[in-house]
């Protein structure tokens, strides 16, 4: 485990160097005088491209133009946001706890519901119960994100009125700022519990509602697919007949002996759609403009932000890569016939 662990981590950094050094190829058709934004970090600058442009070399080769980035990168700098209007490292660490709060209400829900509604439909295979799992997993796989998020945007806070979507609220913002807020974790959810502000909690929580549900439908459906079809296989095979003719219960056979081979494959999909949801979940968090990273990403995109683009596309493939290092280990804790060697 250690060896193959550490294999893992030697390769990081070369695939974090392609997708950077891609990424930074790609920069290289905008003019020295948009790329200049990289390196800008007073408005006062503006007046001075030229001179920004021969300080940082930037009609040298791209090689050289791309160790420069590279080194300053490793020392923590990754430029300057315009959009955001701070250093990009500064607009992930204010960003990206929205998302994680996020991510992590989704993909709890997702996880939950999914196997067992998954189970639910694999064992009751045939009947109306598994008929109505298979309708509403195909439906919620088919619909696009984006006309759910319109949808359930339009029902629940145009027509209802019962959950608000952007930022918190003005109470939420001058209760955070106020000094007399204790920051703990970084996650609002959390942090307004350990303060004891329960109105605090509810809001930072109503805004969470709608984004969360949009993804987990999405996400749910196909959690259902996976596990019902990973469920039936399992069920299918002889070591559960032997299970069963020894006398064990039912319920022992599904959850405890099929059931823990049969979530194996959503051990998969659930981490990679955590990591996703951590990279920013673009669309959903632009329809409700929900505060977290993947909106700061769309709106650096938007605003031809170099510096941000780059920040928020580096952020994502390390997330991505150490997503898959996780759930080869988790297959181990789940299946010990599986080795890593």
């Amino acid at each position: 485990m250690f060896n193959y662990i550490l294999r893992r981590l030697l390769l990081l950094p070369l695939v974090i160097l392609g997708v950077t050094f891609l990424l930074f190829f790609l920069t290289q058709r905008l003019s020295p005088e948009m790329r200049a934004s990289l390196y800008i970090k007073d408005p006062r600058q503006m007046g001075s491209l030229e001179e920004v442009i021969q300080k940082y070399g930037l009609r040298d080769n791209v090689f050289k133009q791309y160790g420069r980035w590279l080194g300053n990168a490793l020392k923590g700098d990754l430029g300057y946001s315009q959009s955001a209007n701070m250093p990009v490292s500064q607009a992930i660490k204010a960003y990206l706890p929205a998302t994680v709060q996020l991510a992590v209400v989704t993909i709890i829900l997702v996880v939950f519901f999914g196997v067992w509604f998954g189970c639910v439909s694999a064992v009751k295979k045939d009947k109306w119960q598994d008929v109505a799992a298979r309708l509403f997993s195909v439906g919620g796989f088919s619909l696009p994100i984006f006309v759910l998020g319109l949808l359930l945007l339009m029902l629940f806070y145009g027509k209802l009125g019962w959950f608000a979507p952007g930022g918190y609220s003005v109470y939420t913002d001058v209760v955070v700022h106020s000094g007399n807020f204790h920051t703990y974790t970084g996650f609002l959810l959390v942090d307004a519990l350990l303060n004891g502000n329960l109105r605090v909690f509810g809001d930072v929580l109503s805004h969470l509602v709608l984004p969360a549900v949009t993804l987990c439908i999405g996400s749910f459906a196909l959690m259902v697919r996976v596990m019902r079809s990973s469920m039936l296989e399992e069920l299918g095979k002889d070591y559960v007949r032997t299970a069963r003719a020894k006398g064990l219960t039912e319920r022992a056979v599904t959850y405890k002996h099929a059931g823990k081979n049969a979530i194996i494959p959503v051990i998969t999909l659930a981490s990679i759609q955590f990591i996703r949801l951590l990279g920013g979940t673009v669309i959903v968090e632009t329809i409700f403009e929900y505060p977290g990273i993947g909106r700061f990403g769309v709106i650096a995109a938007q605003q031809l932000d170099i510096a941000g683009i780059m920040g928020f596309s580096l952020m994502v493939a390390v997330l991505f890569v150490l997503g898959n290092l996780l759930s080869d280990i988790l297959y181990t804790a789940v299946d010990p016939r599986i080795r890593l060697d």
